[in-house]
């Protein structure tokens, strides 16, 4: 170990629910208190989506320019985390934490700009909404019928040393919104297509405000959570629990992992991942493989360990592997399939509650139904 090294940063993420509820603006208000008690404070990227009141506010913080990618013939700006990490200050503000960086960029995501100013030894302020969180992408579909491309691993906020939730109520939020504070009028029409409707707006807070809750929970050793949302809804919470999830190439697998992430999260429990190919089954096609393939490079990208396995007998395969890796809870994907391949999976769930009589088994829907966008 090189004692010359700095200590990593620390990172606080004000957390929200909707643009609009005053992350920014909160973060930044952090920034200058910070300021005045003598930090060297400086702003790494920051978005103001024209609100003056946020703009005013960075009024005497340093700013470090960012740097322009091009990218199919057009400029756009990206944060320059090299020039961060030569200025090196205390503390960077970093906004929306998401990101996903234009291609071309050092980095894919902006929070892997923000591990490189952590590892250097900056503090970094950030913010990020709640329906970014990679295992609650399914849930927000299910309950808005929007798509949330960029989200974040949950790990990546699992490391945060500390999460503050930016609260603001739906109704709030929507005068807001009504008043031009948020978006101009004919942004503003098209939130309220998306997530400005208050019914969404109410369960995004809620969820935000679990997150949040669960966040300063899972700091408090060798104490169970006691915030749960729906996808840890039947779970009884163990100090020796370990998930295993049974994938395959089908769509549903991904749900499955998000599920299973968020399960094992909220039990502090280790999760592992099986694929089993029986024995002289037939390959996969090429579409097949490449979804599986984007199915176990999900499962990692979640720290979850995924195993390749065969045996002649699926079920049993699973069932031995999971009693070797001491598993309490199996989790498999309800499939959407035709009637002949709808009844093997009925007979292969059948099979395995038999077989595991000692352990949980949990049949995972898919609950996307909504439109993709």
């Amino acid at each position: 170990m090189n004692d010359g090294a700095p200590a990593r940063g620390r990172l606080k993420v004000f957390l929200g629910y909707a643009a609009g509820v005053g992350k920014t603006y909160q973060m930044v208000s952090e920034a200058q208190a910070l300021k005045r008690d003598g930090v060297d404070v400086v702003i790494g990227y920051f978005e103001s989506h024209g609100r003056k009141e946020t703009i005013a506010l960075t009024e005497g913080l340093e700013v470090v320019p960012r740097r322009t990618v091009e990218y199919r013939g057009s400029p756009f700006e990206e944060m320059d985390t090299d020039a961060v990490l030569r200025r090196r200050p205390g503390v960077a503000l970093v906004d929306e934490f998401p990101h996903t960086n234009v291609p071309g960029s050092p980095q894919l995501k902006r929070w892997e700009d923000v591990h490189r100013l952590l590892d250097a030894g900056i503090d970094v302020l950030t913010t990020m909404n709640v329906q970014h969180l990679e295992s609650l992408n399914d849930q927000i579909w299910h309950s808005t019928g929007v798509r949330v491309r960029e989200t974040i691993p949950d790990w990546v906020l699992k490391q945060a040393d500390e999460v503050v939730m930016v609260d603001l109520t739906p109704r709030a939020l929507l005068n807001r919104l009504a008043r031009g504070v948020v978006y101009p009028a004919e942004r503003a029409r098209a939130a309220l297509d998306n997530f400005f409707k208050e019914s969404t707006l109410v369960a995004l807070r809620e969820l935000a405000m679990r997150q949040a809750a669960y966040s300063v929970e899972s700091r408090l050793a060798d104490e169970p959570p006691a915030i749960w949302d729906s996808a840890a809804a039947g779970a009884t919470a163990a100090a020796s629990d370990r998930l295993l999830l049974v994938i395959n190439a089908n769509p549903s697998s991904a749900a499955l992992i998000r599920r299973g992430r968020r399960v094992a999260d909220y039990l502090r429990a280790e999760c592992l991942a099986v694929y089993v190919t029986t024995t002289g089954s037939r390959d996969l096609t090429p579409a097949e493989r490449e979804s599986l393939d984007r199915h176990l490079k999900f499962a990692r990208a979640l720290q979850i360990d995924p195993r390749m396995l065969e045996g002649s007998d699926v079920a049993e395969t699973v069932v031995r592997f999971a009693r070797e890796h001491r598993v309490t809870q199996i989790f498999v994907p309800r499939e959407q399939m035709g009637a002949l391949r709808s009844w093997f999976a009925s007979a292969f769930v059948q099979r395995l509650v038999t077989l595991a009589r000692d352990m949980q088994v949990t049949v995972v829907a898919d609950r996307s139904r909504r439109r993709d966008n």
